[in-house]
C-alpha cells in the first residue's frame, strides 16, 4: 500500500503536468480564435472569451477535472489508491470514452493533438498518471490510457 504522501506528492505531479497540457490546448485554441475572428487583446480578453465563448467551451470538461484534483490534492484528508483510480477513470472518460458529454472535449482535442507543445504536455501527464498508479505503472486494460 502506498503511503497517503506519496499519493498527494504524485496526484500533485500529475495536476501539475495536466495544467501545462490544459496550457498547450488552450493556446491552441486561442490561436484557432484569432484566425477566424482576430487578435484577442491581452489576457483579460481571453480570459473573458474561455469563460463565455463557445469556441473555448469544449476546454471545460479538462478545467473542472483540474479544479477537482486540485480540491481533493489541498483537503486534510489521506489520499488513497481509490483517489487515483477516479483520476485515471475521470481521464479515461474524458480522452477516449463514447460518453456524448464530452464529444466536444474529444473532438478540441483531435484537432490540437498534432501541436508539437500539445503531445509534449500530454506525453508528460500519461508520465505522471502511470507514475500515481500503484507500483508506479499503470495497468494495461482495455481502454488504459497507456501511451
Amino acid at each position: 500500500m502506498t503511503a497517503p504522501s506519496e499519493i498527494r506528492t504524485r496526484l500533485n505531479a500529475l495536476a501539475t503536468a495536466l495544467r501545462h497540457f490544459h496550457s498547450a490546448l488552450l493556446d491552441v485554441a486561442k490561436s484557432e480564435h484569432e484566425f477566424r475572428e482576430g487578435r484577442i487583446d491581452g489576457p483579460f480578453a481571453l480570459y473573458s472569451l474561455v469563460m463565455n465563448h463557445p469556441g473555448f467551451q469544449w476546454l471545460r470538461p479538462l478545467s473542472g477535472l483540474m479544479a477537482t484534483l486540485d480540491e481533493v490534492t489541498d483537503s486534510k484528508a489521506d489520499l488513497t489508491e481509490r483517489n487515483v483510480q477516479d483520476v485515471t477513470q475521470t481521464l479515461n472518460m474524458l480522452m477516449q470514452g463514447d460518453e456524448a458529454q464530452f464529444a466536444d472535449f474529444r473532438s478540441g482535442y483531435a484537432r490540437a493533438s498534432s501541436d508539437a507543445k500539445v503531445a509534449a504536455t500530454e506525453t508528460r501527464w500519461r508520465e505522471a498518471l502511470a507514475a500515481a498508479q500503484p507500483g508506479g505503472h499503470m495497468g494495461a486494460g482495455p481502454g488504459s490510457l497507456e501511451a
